[in-house]
C-alpha cells in the first residue's frame, strides 16, 4: 500500500502474512520493519516491535526503529578508519564518533522493492550506495531479503558486493517489546546470551579494546536473567558488544529473549 513519498520517490508499505495469520509490515523507506503482529499465550494479537503508523514518524530525528543499518552499524571512533595507506573520514554524528552509516545511512534511503512468489511470503530490497557516499570507499550493491515463515520466524538475509576494499557491518535495528504493549517496559524480559566475554567501552561507547569476563558482573546472561535485575549497575544501561561463544560455523542459537506476561 502507499506509505508516502520522499524526494520524489514513492514509499510503500508491504504486508507479509504467513499461514497462521501472523503479519509483518515492512516499508522500502529504510527497509523498516514497522510492525510484527503475533499472538500471546492467550491468543491476543499485538505488535512485538516498536514502530510508527505513518512515514512522518520515521522522518523525525531517528531512533532507528526497525531500520536496516549500513554501511556500518555501531560506532567508528572519531569518524576515521584506514584501509592500506588510505584514511577515510566520515561524519561524526554521535558525539565525536560516526554512528550507523552517517548523516544519511541506509535507514534513510528509499530502497527498490520486489515481491517474491515463493513458498513463504518474501520481500527483496535493493540499494546501490555509490563510491564515496557518506565517506565510504567503493560502490556497494546491497540486497536484503525478508522471509516470514509459517513457524513465525522472520529470516533476514544480506548480500553485498563492492568494487573496492571497504568496511561493512550490516544489521537490522528493531526494538522489541514482547509484552505486546509499548506501555510496559522490557525490564522484566529474560535474556540469555551464550558469551564468556564482553567489550568494556569508554565514555563515548567505543570499545576500549580489552575483553572482560562476564562472570560475576551484570553482563553475565549465560543463564536467563531479567534485563532489569542489574541494569542499574551499568552506567547508561546496556549498550555493549558480547563476544559470542560458538561451537562451529553453522547456524546456532546464541541468544534468547522471553517474556512471562505474554508467554
Amino acid at each position: 500500500e502507499n506509505f508516502g513519498e520522499l524526494n520524489g520517490k514513492p514509499v510503500y508499505l508491504y504486508t507479509l502474512t504467513n499461514a497462521n495469520g501472523d503479519q509483518v509490515k515492512i516499508t522500502n523507506y529504510g527497509g523498516i520493519l514497522t510492525s510484527w503482529v503475533s499472538p500471546d499465550k492467550n491468543g491476543k494479537r499485538s505488535s512485538i516491535v516498536l514502530g510508527f503508523d505513518s512515514l512522518k514518524g520515521y522522518l523525525t530525528p531517528p531512533p532507528y526503529f526497525g531500520a536496516l543499518i549500513g554501511r556500518y552499524g555501531n560506532r567508528i571512533a572519531k569518524g576515521k578508519f584506514r584501509i592500506g595507506d588510505s584514511t577515510y573520514t566520515l561524519a561524526t554524528n554521535n558525539g565525536p564518533n560516526a554512528l550507523h552509516g552517517g548523516n544519511k545511512g541506509f535507514d534513510k534511503q528509499v530502497w527498490d522493492a520486489s515481491i517474491v512468489t515463493d513458498s513463504v511470503p518474501s520481500l527483496i530490497l535493493k540499494y546501490v550506495s555509490p563510491d564515496g557516499e557518506e565517506g565510504y570507499p567503493g560502490t556497494l550493491t546491497v540486497q536484503v531479503r525478508y522471509d516470514f515463515t509459517d513457524d513465525d520466524a522472520l529470516q533476514i538475509t544480506y548480500d553485498a558486493e563492492t568494487d573496492k576494499p571497504t568496511v561493512l557491518n550490516l544489521t537490522q535495528h528493531s526494538y522489541f517489546n514482547l509484552t505486546g504493549d509499548h506501555g510496559n517496559t522490557i525490564l522484566g524480559h529474560k535474556l540469555m546470551i551464550h558469551s564468556d566475554y564482553y567489550l568494556p567501552v569508554d565514555s563515548t561507547l567505543i570499545p576500549t579494546g580489552k575483553p572482560a569476563a562476564v562472570i560475576g558482573t551484570p553482563f553475565d546472561f549465560n543463564t536467563p536473567e531479567a534485563i532489569g535485575a542489574r541494569i542499574g549497575q551499568v552506567p547508561g544501561g546496556y549498550d555493549h558488544n558480547w563476544i559470542l561463544r560458538r561451537s562451529g560455523n553453522a547456524l546456532e542459537e546464541v541468544a534468547t529473549v522471553t517474556d512471562s506476561i505474554s508467554g
